[in-house]
């Protein structure tokens, strides 16, 4: 493979991820104007307004990915709703790419990042993306549109059209850094 057939794994920050998404999981604000509440118990705010688009109602999925190849050969996006993954019991690798003016994944933007255990991401819809893991199977809650699961449960079950999500086949680009979770 040459050189530009590799993905370098990325630490997440909320500017290296701000192209594909937000990253989630940061500190507690300070305020300006972010709803938030804490106390000697507790802290809450608000991380991320949530869109699924319209008409779409969200759901929570539990999610355990297990795929540690490093080869990226494919890629998927959701045309209609942003879409978070936190990871709980583990880090994952989130790859992501932009949208190329004709919809296709822009490969001159692929990028992986390295999601920790307790931080996450919410992709903007059209984000392409897949995810990996390091070590063994990770726990993941994922935030996404009902609508969507359901059309591409569909389609990877039975092969039906898929109409709220994309699969792209892509020259294969293998990521580096894999070996190293956290």
């Amino acid at each position: 493979m040459t050189s530009d057939t590799f993905i370098p794994l990325q630490d997440l920050t909320p500017d290296t991820f701000h192209a594909y998404g937000w990253m989630l999981g940061k500190p507690m604000p300070d305020g300006n104007g972010v709803p938030l509440y804490t106390n000697s118990a507790t802290d809450f705010w608000q991380e991320h307004v949530f869109n699924t688009g319209g008409g779409g109602d969200a759901e929570l999925l539990w999610v355990n990915y297990r795929s540690r190849d490093a080869d990226i050969a494919s890629l998927e996006k959701h045309l209609l709703t942003q879409q978070a993954i936190v990871p709980l019991t583990g880090a994952v690798v989130q790859v992501v790419a932009q949208s190329a003016q004709d919809g296709s994944p822009d490969l001159a933007t692929l990028a992986a990042f390295r999601v920790p255990q307790g931080q996450g991401v919410c992709m903007r819809a059209g984000c392409w993306h897949a995810t990996r893991v390091a070590g063994g199977e990770v726990a993941c809650l994922m935030l996404t549109r009902r609508s969507t699961t359901l059309d591409l449960i569909q389609h990877l079950s039975t092969d039906a059209s898929i109409t709220e999500s994309a699969i792209a086949a892509i020259p294969a680009r293998r990521l580096t850094g894999l070996e190293r979770p956290d």
